[in-house]
C-alpha cells in the first residue's frame, strides 16, 4: 500500500487540553499559559523536518472524539478507589509534574475506566498478566532518577529529571493507544514533545537513529530476574520519526504523575505505532548512526518489526489486524491505519513497501 493513497481514516490531529509550565516542587501553579514554540534541528541536519509542512501539526483541532476519550471516575470499584487514593498521594508528593484535569465527555459509547489504564498493562520487568504491573510496582522509587543522553551528541552526559523538565510547557494530549496484541484505549498523557529534547542536546549529522534503554535493576523490577526477555528492555525511532510533533515524552496521566505501571517517571508515546515502541522508565537516550537492536525485534523479528506502525492491513502472524478491541467494550472495531493519525504521519512513510517494512 502506498501511504500518498491512504485515505482519510477520521485521522484527526493532535489536541493540546492543558497547558502549563513545569515548576519547580513548591512553586506549583495551574495558570494556564499558551505554548511556546518548539525549537527545531537544524536545516542541514539530514532528517530535520520541514517546518512548513508540520506548522499544520500543532494546531487547536478535534483529535479523539470526545466520546472515546477514557473518562476517569466511571466504574471504579473498591480497587480502583484504592487506587485513585495511592495516586492522589503520588501527587501530593510530587506536585512539580503540575496538575491537569481531564475534561468530562459525552457518554454515548462505552468508555474504558480508569482503572483499566491503571491495572490492565503489559510492562514485563513488574510480570507478564496485565495486573502484575499494578501488583508489583507499587513500590518502585522514582526520585532520584537520572537520564544519559549518548551517542552522535553535541551535548552528552547524565541528567538529572528535573533538569530534563526544566522550562518545559507540559502539554495534556488524548491520544489512541493500539496494543500490537489487539486491544486499544483512549489515554489523556501529560508531558511534552520529544523534539524539544532533541534540539536541546544537539544531535550532529551522523544521528539518524534513536535508541531508547530502560532501567535495568532486578532488585526492583522483579521479572528482570528471569529470561522472559534479553534485558534491559530497548527501543528505538528513526530520527524523522522521533523529531515528529505527535511522538510525546509522557511524565503523567489524567494529570496526574505517572503511575509506576505505566512506565513512570518518563516514558514515550509513539500514538501511530503499536505500543511496544513506548519504552518505560527510560535511563539512556542514544543517539546512533545506525538502526537500533530492539528487543522484540531480536526475539522475534518475524512478527515484531522496527517500524511496528498500526496497519490493518497487515497481520501478525498469529492474528489479524484488521479489527481491535476497545477495553470495556463487548464488540470489535475496524482498525485505523497509522492507528488514525495517517493524515500526520503518512509522509514518513512515503515510497516504503509497508509490508516489508512492518
Amino acid at each position: 500500500m502506498n501511504p500518498r493513497n491512504l485515505t482519510r481514516q477520521a485521522a484527526q490531529p493532535l489536541r493540546q487540553l492543558r497547558l502549563y509550565r513545569y515548576r519547580p516542587a513548591g512553586a506549583l501553579s495551574t495558570r494556564r499559559e499558551p505554548p511556546r514554540s518548539a525549537a527545531v534541528l537544524s536545516s542541514h541536519h539530514p532528517l530535520a523536518p520541514d517546518h512548513r509542512s508540520h506548522a499544520v501539526l500543532i494546531r487547536r483541532a478535534p483529535e479523539v472524539p470526545s466520546s472515546e476519550i477514557t473518562p476517569e471516575s466511571l466504574y471504579l470499584d473498591r480497587r480502583s478507589f484504592m487506587a485513585a487514593a495511592s495516586f492522589a498521594a503520588l501527587d501530593l508528593a510530587a506536585p512539580s509534574l503540575g496538575r491537569a484535569r481531564a475534561r468530562r465527555v459525552r457518554d454515548d459509547e462505552k468508555p474504558t475506566s480508569y482503572a483499566s489504564i491503571t491495572h490492565y498493562n503489559n510492562y514485563y520487568e513488574f510480570g507478564t498478566g496485565k495486573e502484575d504491573p499494578s501488583e508489583n510496582a507499587g513500590g518502585f522509587k522514582t526520585r532520584p532518577w537520572k537520564v544519559e543522553i549518548a551517542g552522535e551528541v553535541a551535548k552528552p552526559g547524565h541528567y538529572d529529571l528535573d533538569d530534563i523538565l526544566k522550562g518545559q510547557t507540559i502539554e495534556e494530549r488524548v491520544y489512541r493507544h493500539r496494543c500490537v496484541e489487539g486491544w486499544s484505549m483512549v489515554i489523556p498523557w501529560s508531558g511534552f514533545p520529544l523534539r524539544n529534547l532533541i534540539t536541546r542536546v544537539q544531535p550532529t549529522s551522523r544521528a539518524r537513529f534513536v535508541e531508547f534503554t530502560t532501567l535495568y535493576d532486578p532488585a526492583r523490577m522483579p521479572e528482570q530476574r528471569g529470561g522472559v526477555l534479553p534485558w534491559p528492555y530497548v527501543e528505538g525511532l528513526r530520527m524523522d520519526e522521533a523529531l515528529h510533533p505527535l511522538t510525546l515524552l509522557v511524565t503523567g496521566l489524567y494529570g496526574r504523575p505517572l503511575p509506576n505501571q505505566n512506565g513512570a517517571p518518563l516514558r514515550i508515546h509513539v500514538p501511530w505505532k503499536y505500543g511496544f515502541k513506548s519504552g518505560k522508565a527510560l535511563v539512556r537516550i542514544r543517539f546512533t548512526a545506525d538502526q537500533p537492536a530492539n528487543t522484540w525485534n531480536v526475539v522475534a523479528p518475524n512478527e515484531y518489526g522496527f517500524y511496528a506502525n498500526v496497519n490493518p492491513t497487515v497481520d501478525h502472524p498469529r492474528w489479524s489486524q484488521s479489527r481491535e478491541r476497545r477495553i470495556g467494550e463487548f464488540l470489535r472495531r475496524p482498525t485505523l491505519m497509522f492507528n488514525g493519525y495517517a493524515d500526520q504521519v503518512a509522509s514518513l512513510y512515503a515510497g516504503m513497501d509497508l509490508r516489508r517494512n512492518f
